[in-house]
């Protein structure tokens, strides 16, 4: 595999039907509406999933399956044990492994008759264009909001429809953006929510086989796109309660007083709230080794747990003086003291930056916080390996 940039990939040739691909794809070529035309369609189409975890797993495996002749993936992460519960893609052997890699090999075994582009790279405003140029469609397996800003942008420039899904705990969500010019995300969603209002499924949690349905219907959208058959999910968005099982489907539509997307912004406007960019200039960082050193000692730091309830049953940092859910810290501001150094932390190191903000804004001195680098999971790694991670 080589990385970005200096991948150049070759265009995938359209080949007659051997007698293989005849029984491989049989089930399509009977379909009414489908057929020859619809599997050709399909092998001759590019499509780039962002993402090869839980959204991503399903969607590339049921594409694969499905024929489309070209796949690139993107994605920046490797095979996490807690990722297993969802992306099914991945196996415990793959552990440490690059996501793309394990699913490029994964995906070359479901159909070797595929081509498929894996690239090692977080997608961001310099390189999201180049990355996306040439698609004919985009499978949204982001886990992130900015992320999905900058998605939209690029799709809008060039052209290109995309599939959205997004799952929260027992809940998914699937739309179609920028088909053939109709409504796209920042018509839905035109301003983005505060840093940190919304938690990540790592933060709240969600249902192994959530992201699996919701990335097998993203697979369908996109093979009835390509393929031309049904009415594709476009300014209309299903909203799937798995609790009850049941879903309802939002109309929204296309703001047309909205100013299209020209260029990116490759500065700010897409970064990730957790990048280092975005941290505060005064905020000060402590290492899970420095915190530890001090714990041992006498006089240490205030320790400030900014988890929720449910985060703080599965592990806790030894010595923690208060839990306080980050976004409820100026109700509690009575119980933080100002006359000692206080280190905060949460899983990974996000939450507790807009901690640390908000006690800056009510008296608290930026030289006696501390933010915890890399957070519980940093303290897991370096200080107690039995610690779970989650």
């Amino acid at each position: 595999m080589t990385e970005y940039p200096s991948m150049i990939f070759a265009t995938l040739q359209p080949q007659p039907m051997s007698d293989n691909r005849d029984a491989r794809y049989a089930r399509h070529l009977m379909l009414p509406d489908f057929g020859p035309e619809g599997q050709t369609a399909l092998e001759n189409a590019r499509v780039a999933c962002i993402g090869a975890g839980g959204l991503g797993s399903s969607a590339l495996l049921y594409m694969a399956a499905a024929g489309i002749g070209t796949i690139r993936i993107i994605d920046h992460d490797q095979v996490e044990i807690s990722n297993l519960q969802r992306q099914i893609i991945h196996g415990t052997k793959e552990l440490g492994r690059r996501k793309v890699d394990s699913a490029c090999e994964r995906l070359q075994d479901v159909n070797p008759l595929i081509k498929i582009e894996p690239i090692f790279s977080r997608l961001n405003g310099e390189n999201a264009l180049d990355l996306l140029d040439g698609m004919d469609l985009v499978i949204d397996g982001t886990d992130n909001i900015p992320t999905r800003y900058l998605l939209n942008d690029a799709c809008e420039i060039l052209g290109i429809p995309w599939v959205h899904a997004s799952v929260f705990r027992y809940e998914g969500q699937l739309t179609v953006f920028n088909l053939s010019g109709s409504a796209n995300y920042r018509d839905l969603f035109p301003k983005a929510p505060p840093p940190g209002s919304i938690p990540s499924c790592s933060e709240a949690g969600v249902l192994g086989a959530l992201p699996g349905i919701l990335g097998t219907m993203q697979a369908m959208e996109a093979i009835k796109i390509i393929a031309k058959v049904g009415s594709p999910l476009t300014e209309q968005l299903m909203i799937l309660d798995t609790r009850k099982m049941n879903s309802r489907t939002l109309s929204y539509s296309k703001d047309t007083s909205r100013a299209r997307a020209v260029k990116l912004d490759r500065q700010n406007e897409y970064i990730d709230p957790g990048c280092e960019v975005q941290k505060v200039p005064d905020m000060q960082s402590m290492t899970v080794t420095t915190l530890h050193d001090l714990m041992d000692g006498e006089n240490g730091p205030f320790l400030l747990d900014v988890r929720r309830p449910n985060e703080e049953t599965i592990c806790t940092i030894p010595g923690t003086d208060l839990r306080v859910e980050h976004t409820q810290i100026v109700q509690n501001l009575d119980s933080i003291p100002k006359d000692r150094d206080v280190v905060v932390y949460c899983r990974s190191g996000i939450r507790s930056m807009s901690a640390i903000a908000a006690l800056a804004a009510n008296g608290w001195k930026f030289e006696q916080l501390w933010n915890l680098d890399g957070g519980i999971l940093a303290w897991s790694r370096e200080i107690d390996p039995t610690m779970p991670r989650y």
